[in-house]
């Protein structure tokens, strides 16, 4: 008996079903025609260009978009014209890890990645459609900037995009990757986004080194003008990478802290970390640290309290590059996304800067916007004093600070460590600038004024021993006798300070603090406080009054 044999090619294909056809009718010439439209974006500059990519050890447009995700991209908005118009830059959907995301990237290998007004209408459709239907941009960035032979159309198109990333800031997040060589709009096109992630080798800027050479005659590398060590600092991005493979899968990583939109939360993730176990490395942390020589002065580093306090110990710190003397990352507690602003006070002690002011500000408006709740870890002296600070305005910067505490309305812990002094105490989201509820260690020292505080509190005494000193080195004591007994005597007078007022007690007596937690307890009460407060917080986008300030 015959068996039969089955195949899935397509039967007509090669067969001359009709003599229109056989002839290549009207038909068949506007199917070649779609074909070859179709195919053409994912050509890009053809061979030679994508060999030159790979050569400067970059990828491809498409390459990129399959690091992002393993499914079939929904692109969108193939347009090309007689000059190419449209040709430089990929637009579509993504499904990243199971979520919509709307996605752009230049292709390089066509004009530089080079914007002109078509290439504007394109990616500001894709914005304004991000916006409406609520769903991340993700984008990735390798452009030479405006295409000069577009003429003014291709500043017409970095301001369409621009408008329109402005319009959908604040409604959906945005990630932006910087690859390549950006200049110009390049460079002021990304940095609308809520994120900027830079790797190694690349540079954005306004002006590249040889407009600065023939302007004001200085050399300097691309590196050293807009290179990842430069912009890291100073804040322009958020996260540094190694290299461009590095930089897709830390926007993989960002985007699942991230919410789809300003109407909805983060993504909920049930852990199997128990929300009740002890956490004897907390215990260990504080004891080595508190009992060591310098006592209660000494620094250490607070990522390693927010190891002990997230779910499997993962968070995800942003700007680490720029001032380390606050701690601005995403976590998890109980599955439930959370922001920590943490002092951190291996730098500086924990000294509130300039820098580190801006640093918590737009990271508190970034939670506020996206019903992303909060935990703040104090430990700081204060806001930094001296003249720099107050001439460049640690008075503005510090009041930004306290202004996007204040304006905060998703749920909000603070945990008071150690240090809470002064104006410090009083910014760093305490129960009178909103607080859903504070929480404070034993080794807390919550008072008006640090150790210095006790030239006030006694005064009197202070000067006493201080006419004794006098006295005993007019009676024929030596300098060193004299000052051995004056200092012994100040001693007692700082840990009697430290004793009576350097604690948490007044606060909790004044119910500036709502409960006392021990070593080892945190990640416990932390979780069930957030569990409870999250289970009543209905996400909405930010309502009220705008205030005049950002």
């Amino acid at each position: 008996m015959e068996t039969k044999q089955y195949s899935l090619d397509n039967p007509f294909k090669n067969k001359q079903n009709s003599p229109a056809e056989a002839k290549g009718g009207i038909y068949d010439d506007a199917l070649k025609l779609g074909k070859e439209l179709i195919a053409k974006p994912f050509e890009g500059g053809g061979e030679d260009r994508i060999r030159v990519q790979h050569s400067k050890n970059r990828m491809t447009v498409w390459e990129r978009i399959k690091v992002l995700t393993d499914s079939e991209p929904n692109i969108m908005y193939q347009n090309w014209g007689p000059n190419l118009d449209g040709a430089s830059i990929i637009t579509g959907i993504l499904k990243i890890r199971g979520r919509d995301v709307a996605v752009y990237g230049h292709d390089f290998t066509l004009r530089a990645g080079s914007m002109d007004a078509t290439n504007g209408s394109k990616l500001a459709r894709l914005i304004h459609m991000a916006g409406e239907h609520g769903i991340p941009v993700i984008g990735m960035n390798d452009s030479a900037g405006a295409f000069v032979p577009a003429g003014v159309g291709g500043l017409d198109g970095y301001s369409e995009a621009f408008t329109a990333l402005r319009k959908i800031s604040g409604v959906v997040p945005s990630i932006m990757l910087m690859f390549g060589f950006n200049a110009g709009g390049g460079a002021y096109l990304p940095r609308q986004g809520s994120f900027m992630i830079q790797c190694d080798n690349t540079f954005f800027g306004l002006t590249g080194p040889g407009v600065v050479k023939s302007v004001l005659g200085e050399d300097v590398s691309a590196d050293d003008l807009g290179g990842p060590k430069v912009h890291g600092q100073s804040g322009v991005v958020d996260l540094v990478t190694g290299d461009e493979l590095g930089s897709l899968r830390t926007a993989i990583r960002l985007l699942s802290y991230l919410p789809d939109n300003n109407r909805s939360n983060a993504p909920f993730y049930p852990t199997s970390d128990p929300m009740d176990r002890f956490i004897y490395e907390e215990d260990i942390l504080f004891r080595k640290t508190f009992n060591s020589p310098t006592g209660m002065n000494t620094p250490f580093d607070i990522t390693l309290y927010l190891q002990q306090i997230c779910d499997h110990g993962e968070f995800f710190e942003v700007q680490p590059q720029r001032a380390r003397n606050i701690v601005t990352a995403f976590g998890r507690i109980g599955g439930n996304v959370v922001g920590f602003l943490a002092n951190n006070s291996a730098v500086s002690s924990g000294q509130i800067d300039i820098g580190a002011s801006r640093k918590g500000t737009r990271f508190v408006r970034f939670c506020n916007l996206y019903n992303i709740p909060m935990v703040f870890v104090e430990d700081t002296t204060g806001f930094l004093p001296g003249k720099d600070q107050e001439q460049n305005g640690i008075v503005l910067e510090g009041r930004k600070l306290l202004d996007s505490i204040i304006d905060l309305r998703t749920p909000r812990l603070t945990l008071i460590i150690r240090n809470a002094f002064g104006g410090a105490y009083a910014t760093f989201n305490s129960y009178y600038t909103g607080a859903s509820l504070v929480f404070a260690l034993p080794t807390a020292r919550i008072a008006v004024m640090g150790p210095a505080g006790k030239e006030y509190v006694y005064k009197d005494e202070i000067t006493t021993i201080q006419k004794e000193f006098q006295a005993n080195l007019k009676k024929g004591m030596s300098d060193k006798e004299a000052a051995s007994v004056r200092d012994a005597k100040l001693f007692e007078v700082g840990q009697r300070y430290e004793k009576e007022l350097m604690n948490p007690k007044e606060a909790l007596s004044l119910g500036s603090v709502s409960s006392i937690i021990l070593p080892g307890f945190t990640r416990k009460v932390l979780g069930t406080n957030l569990n409870y407060l999250m289970s009543k917080y209905t996400a909405a986008p930010l309502s009220g009054p705008q205030r005049e300030f950002e």
